[in-house]
This record gives structure tokens, sequence and C-alpha cells, in this order.
């Protein structure tokens, strides 16, 4: 595959998973584009961790997104570690990891590679594309790259561009790992260790981008530690205060259990995807551009606490795609759980999604339980 950036990318490997049936028209797929740390076991235990699927609740028999009714399929992205073409990959020219010489990629770059694996399944027109966060971006780069295969799109949480202030969180995270003795330059596996400390610390530092300051009082507020139980992870150092609180512990295992199932070079090409994210730069700054004379069918939705992609930046989307003449409709979630409320229990969410697919599946003339 060739990449925008002008190198080629071969051999190709995208690893993903399928949960339900394709129906004999092949009209019933959604594509499910995950998350920054997210990978293609949306809806079972991870075979690393053995925790559900990082969508589980949403995902499955008689839920939100029913597969007794949809072939759902998700892919792990280009430059991710967990099967699909990365940093881990042998590069065929050197038959060494790619490590830190892994080209630069952009979201259109993971969505090409996402539609080579719609061809390989014979999916000609994707029934719904659906994802939040950085799978948000995906969802709103397929519908400006692909109008013509996704009938419904669903971007979650998210923003047709990566703001300053985000960038400036990747920047610190990924100076975390630079910083980590054991970075090596990039090619911390040929003296077989991994940037544990600043991996842990960047996950540390992204996770509470992910949380709403009402979330963390009320689960943590000012509590502490006073059991003795305080885990230790590799990726830090003991207390220089005596007493931790449960926030500090939280954040610490958060970043200990981070760093045994995502690699550190996937991270810092990812996160630069996320940065180089534009959508309106790249048409001249009028972001309803790549969206005129599209037929899909949006919904649009964000979350009142959510400070790390906010509803303003939503707002951008929609009245862009209103600009276009798009069909859009566009819900604000309330909920103080943050930019995380769309992985948790949120009744207004499930209901918004699942009378979105519905209503779209009414016009795309997909009969209830039909497969």
């Amino acid at each position: 595959m060739a990449l925008e950036c002008g190198v080629h990318i071969a051999p190709l490997e995208i690893a993903y998973r399928t949960y339900g049936k394709l129906s004999q028209a092949r009209d019933n797929a959604i594509l499910i584009c995950h998350a920054l740390t997210g990978d293609q076991y949306v809806a079972e235990p991870h075979p690393f961790t053995g925790k559900p699927g990082w969508w589980s609740r949403m995902v499955g028999p008689g839920l939100p997104i029913d597969t007794d009714r949809f072939f759902v399929i998700c892919s792990n992205v280009l430059g991710g570690c967990m099967g699909s073409t990365g940093p881990r990959s042998i590069c065929a020219e050197t038959g060494k990891p790619w490590a830190t010489e892994f080209p630069p990629i952009t979201m259109h770059d993971i969505v090409a590679a996402q539609a080579k694996l719609i061809d390989h399944l014979g999916v000609g027109r994707l029934f719904a594309v659906i994802g939040g966060s950085m799978g948000g971006m995906q969802v709103t780069t397929w519908a400006a790259d692909f109008p013509e295969r996704v009938f419904a799109a669903m971007p979650i949480a998210t923003s047709p561009f990566h703001s300053a202030q985000n960038i400036a969180f990747n920047e610190v995270s990924r100076q975390a790992i630079f910083a980590d003795p054991q970075w090596h330059d990039g090619h911390y596996r040929d003296f077989d260790a991994i940037p544990a400390r600043g991996l842990a610390v960047a996950r540390m530092m992204a996770h509470i981008t992910y949380l709403s300051e009402e979330a963390l009082s009320r689960k943590f507020g000012r509590r502490v530690r006073r059991d003795g139980a305080t885990a230790q992870p590799a990726a830090s150092s003991p207390s220089l205060f005596g007493e931790m609180f449960e926030v500090e512990s939280y954040l610490r295992h958060q970043g200990s259990t981070f760093v045994r199932r995502f690699d550190a070079n996937s991270y810092l090409t990812i996160t630069r995807a996320m940065d180089y994210f534009d959508l309106a730069a790249e048409h001249d700054g009028d972001l309803a551009s790549p969206f005129r004379s599209s037929e899909t069918r949006f919904c649009v939705v964000s979350f009142s606490s959510d400070w790390l992609f906010p509803t303003s930046q939503s707002r951008l989307l929609v009245r862009a795609l209103n600009r276009a003449g798009a069909n859009v409709s566009f819900v604000e979630i309330d909920s103080d759980r943050g930019h995380d409320a769309f992985l948790l229990d949120e009744p207004d969410f499930d209901r918004t999604i699942t009378g979105f697919l519905n209503g779209a599946a009414e016009h795309a003339g997909l009969k209830a339980g039909q497969i």
C-alpha cells in the first residue's frame, strides 16, 4: 500500500475480528473504529489481559449494535501493535523490525488500509461506520474519502481536527517516552528492553484527559490509601511522601497495565497521526468541501463534560455538514464522566445509537432481524 508520505508498505497485514453474520445481500456490515489505545477485540475477552472487549457492553446479540442483525468488523489500525503492520513488524528491505523507521502515517492511510480489508471481506458498501475519539476521526475520514461506500456514519466524542491543546498533551507524553533510560533511540527491543517508565507516564498523562474533574472527585476525592496496599508497578518509584492518594494509585495502576499490552513506537506513530488530522486544512479551510454531494447519513455525538474533544468541536463538524447539505443529526449527551463516557454505561447514549441505526436501517431497506 502506498502511504501519503510516498513510502510503500509491503506486505500489508491487517488484524481484525468479526461478529455476527454477513447478509446474503452483503448490506448489513458495520465497521467499528477503535480509539488510540484500543484494538480489534471490541466484543470479546482480550487475549493478553483477559479483560472484556472494550465495547462489549455495546456490541453483541440484542445490544445497541446488534450482532443478531448486523455483521460487525473491527480491525487493529495501521501502525498498531496487535497484529496490524506497525513499528514492531519486519521491514522487508532490512529484515528487522521497523521501530522508529516506520513511516509517518495519517488518518487517510489508516482508513485506506481498512478499505483494503473491507474489499478482502467482499463488502462493497458499509451500512455504517462508527467510532469514538480517534475512532471518530476515522469515521469522518471514511465519509470524506469513500462517501459512496458509507451509508451511515457516527462520529462520537471527536473533532474534525486535533487541537493545539491535544497536540501539546501528546507531545508531553512522547517526551516522557524519549526521556526513559530504556528508550535506546526507539530500538529498545534490540536491548531486550522497553521504555516502561516513560510509556506508563504517557498513559497516565493521557488518562487524566479522558476523565472529568467531577468523575475524578466522585471516584477518588482526596482519599488516601492507608491499608499499605498501594500497587508499586515497575514503571514507578516508591512514594517520596509517605501516604499515597487513591487517585495516584489509580494512575500508577493504569500506567503499569498499559505497558504490558502496548508498544511505545506504536504509541508515538498513532499519536502523531492524530496530530496531523485536520480535514478543513486539507480543503483550503473549507470543512464542508469533502462532504458536498455526500449521501451518507450522519449522527454526531458529544458529551457535555468532555474537555478533550468538547461539544464545540462537534458543532463545527455539524455546521460544516449542514453547509454541505448532508443529512445530519446531532446529540449532546449530558454526562459528568468526561471523554471516556462513550465507553461507559450511559443509557441516553445507548438509546441514541439504537435509534440512529434503526432509522438508518429502515431507510436502507434492512428489515428488523434481517440477516
